[in-house]
């Protein structure tokens, strides 16, 4: 197994379009490790840079103890997993699996039983004959990983491999698959658009846009304290509120309400400084009645979201929400009181976390 360390680590494509802007990663051995942005952020041109299917205009990329920048992806010791699998159609299965141990000329009987014994793992024993187009896409899914792991690499790199899985696969898939990384302790780096993906698999991630790397942290550490306004309203099932927000001694004037500071920022806002306030809907409390610290506002929209409802009040003409249990939803029309958790409240001065 290998740590991966980027050092300002630069990718510029003809035109002067800037796809990575001097990055710096470290991620340590064994490690499940996710880039999550929005689309064009840079995370999959990055992952291809460490891989080597992509040359970095600038920097360096190590793999272990080795500087492997001009190196030629066969050479780095590193597997991939691409968005659509890369299967070749005219393989059975075990070709498939078995084809990166031809390319390295491992004997014919020695690459059929690894392909065989890491088949059998992956619960592909009995398709081991079929050909892609005769697998569903969770099968397809497998012989992909079967594949990247009977090449016994360093590091593992994924490229949204789940994408193209229904919503019940994907939720299966992805438990399956941080399964099997912890399994076999292997560094790996998981490509995604879907911070859902990235929360629940990752031993921590690094959030993108525009080729910088804005935040990395634990995925608690992302999702409960975002280090500026565009982490803050990128992750979350729930649009974190962002409310622009007036220091008044202790308190926060917002949309025409009082809340107290929050406790991050206890110490550190100056009287009359404009600031932005961010709390989650999740860690707002919804009431009927009114109550210190809340913000108040008539209900416009409820939404359903299975075990919970997100509830949208309008407070002096702006949008509030907050998440509220089954059965306690309030109806349309309703005069309705969100309370901020203070310890869960933030500041953002500048669009960079307030936090001592």
């Amino acid at each position: 197994m290998a740590a991966i360390e980027l050092k300002g680590l630069t990718k510029v494509y003809p035109g002067g379009v800037k796809a990575l802007d001097s990055l710096d990663l470290s991620i340590p051995d064994g490690e499940f490790f996710a880039l999550l942005g929005p689309s064009g952020c840079g995370k999959t041109t990055l992952l291809r840079t460490i891989a080597g299917l992509e040359t970095a205009t600038g920097g360096n990329v190590v793999i272990g103890d080795r500087d492997v920048t001009g190196v030629q992806p066969g050479g780095r010791d590193i597997a991939m997993v691409f968005q659509d699998y890369a299967l070749f159609p005219h393989m059975d299965v075990t070709e498939n699996i078995s084809y990166p141990l031809r390319i390295k000329k491992v004997a014919k009987a020695q690459r059929q039983a690894k392909a065989g014994e890491v088949g059998a793992r992956l619960g592909l024993e009995q398709l081991m004959d079929r050909r892609p187009g005769q697998l569903s896409g969770g099968q397809q899914q497998r012989v992909a990983l079967a594949r990247v792991m009977a090449t016994q690499a360093k590091a593992f790199l994924f490229d949204e491999p789940l994408s193209n899985l229904d919503a019940r696969l994907r939720l299966e898939a992805r438990t399956f698959l941080k399964k099997l990384q912890r399994e076999l302790g292997v560094t790996t780096v998981f490509v995604t658009h879907d911070q859902a993906e990235a929360l629940a698999m990752a031993d921590r991630m690094a959030v993108m846009e525009a080729g910088h790397i804005r935040q990395i942290g634990t995925p608690s550490e992302v999702f409960q304290r975002p280090a500026n306004t565009f982490v803050a309203s990128f992750i979350g099932s729930t649009p974190m509120n962002l409310l622009d927000a007036v220091v008044r001694g202790d308190t926060l004037e917002v949309a025409g309400c009082e809340v107290p500071v929050p406790a991050l920022a206890a110490g550190l806002l100056t009287d009359g400084e404009k600031i932005v306030y961010g709390v989650r809907p999740e860690y707002m409390t919804y009431t009927d009645e009114p109550a210190d610290g809340s913000l108040s506002g008539e209900v416009i929209i409820v939404e359903n979201l299975g075990a919970s409802h997100l509830v949208t009040l309008e407070v002096a003409g702006v949008l509030v929400q907050a998440v509220v249990p089954e059965g306690r939803e309030p109806a349309l029309g309703d005069r309705g009181h969100a309370v901020p958790r203070g310890d869960r409240a933030l500041a953002y001065r500048d669009g960079e976390l307030v936090s001592a």
